[in-house]
């Protein structure tokens, strides 16, 4: 009897500890192979959290066409784009200027055409183009690229000098336009200056359109090349100076070409009267200042003709008898 019951303990036993191995598997129950347990995201600090991107300034390059190089950065909002577009524009503007006309250090730009011309074999000595930098166009160029920024290449127009080939063998045809004037052969320097002078104009080839600067064309006289000292007129006195008598060339030109039509560019009187053409008739130059400058508006390529005799100088202006009928037509 104690047997059995001992027995039935045992049973019982048995059955209480599987039944609590049960629920201890079922509390612990292992995780299926694979599985990752599932993670919450990592809050960050206010400060550390994703900014949205800030867009960039706009810049905009000012570059060479020729060269490609970038000639300046212009950072618009910087310069007052949009809080003070008018201050904005002018600096444009101001910078543009100097840009195509230079300043006392640095050259522009700008070049005034320097004409072709014949030598005394018939053959052509190349000048030089006229060279311009369209300022209001690079100012409007930039205030347009000024909102998302760019490039800006700089607007330079290059215009040759406008005659054909063939014309500069029969330019001397025709006779438009002369004068003469004359001077004291003795005074030597004053002679050697208006022969130098009428030397660098002559067989000049002035193109329909083209810009002629007697500044430009005969350059500096000065005693490098070879004026002498002379009289000539500053502020209403005569003084002593190098190149002294290159004025009445370039008054003997200028009533020449006058008789032709043209359109004056510069033309200054000086501060005295001359005695070789009349008051009110003649072109002051110096080289660096005061120019004499026309265009041949006459619709047909001139050659200009100097003739430098002893006491004597005439200045002719002459073209082709194949354009003698169409300048007849537009003067």
């Amino acid at each position: 009897m104690v047997r059995r019951n001992w027995g039935i303990s045992l049973l019982l036993i048995s059955s209480l500890l599987g039944l609590t191995g049960c629920a201890e598997e079922s509390a612990a129950k292992p995780k299926e192979k694979g599985t990752i347990p599932a993670q919450q995201p990592e809050k960050k600090p206010p400060e550390q959290q994703a900014q949205p991107a800030q867009p960039k300034p706009a810049t905009v390059n000012v570059i060479d066409p020729n060269t490609k190089a970038i000639l300046k950065t212009i950072l618009p909002n910087e310069m007052g784009f949009e809080s003070d577009p008018e201050a904005y524009k002018k600096e444009l503007e101001e910078w543009a200027r100097e840009l195509a006309r230079g300043t006392d250090t640095t050259p522009g730009y700008d070049q005034k055409m320097i004409p072709d011309r014949i030598d005394a074999n018939g053959q052509i000595i190349k000048g030089r183009p006229r060279v311009i930098l369209e300022e209001s166009e690079l100012v409007e160029k930039i205030v347009g690229a000024s909102v998302n920024g760019g490039d800006v290449l700089l607007p330079i127009y290059v215009t040759e000098s406008g005659y054909k080939p063939e014309d500069p063998g029969t330019l001397d045809q025709v006779l438009l336009g002369s004068y003469t004037t004359y001077f004291d052969s003795s005074v030597i320097g004053r002679s050697k200056n208006i022969e130098l002078s009428a030397q660098a104009i002559n067989n000049t080839i002035i193109g329909v359109q083209d810009s002629f600067s007697f500044n430009t064309t005969v350059g500096p006289s000065d005693s490098e090349h070879g004026y002498q000292p002379a009289k000539e007129i500053v502020n209403k006195q005569l003084v002593d100076g190098i190149g002294g008598g290159i004025c009445q060339t370039s008054s003997t030109l200028f009533n020449a070409i006058d008789k032709v039509g043209v359109d004056y560019i510069e033309w200054n009187h000086h501060s005295l009267s001359v005695g070789y053409v009349p008051t009110g008739r003649d072109a002051t130059v110096s080289y660096g200042g005061k120019d004499f400058q026309f265009q041949n508006t006459t619709g047909v390529p001139l050659i200009i003709k100097s003739i430098y005799q002893k006491g004597k100088l005439t200045v002719e202006v002459r073209t082709s008898a194949a354009y003698q009928t169409l300048y007849a037509q537009g003067n």
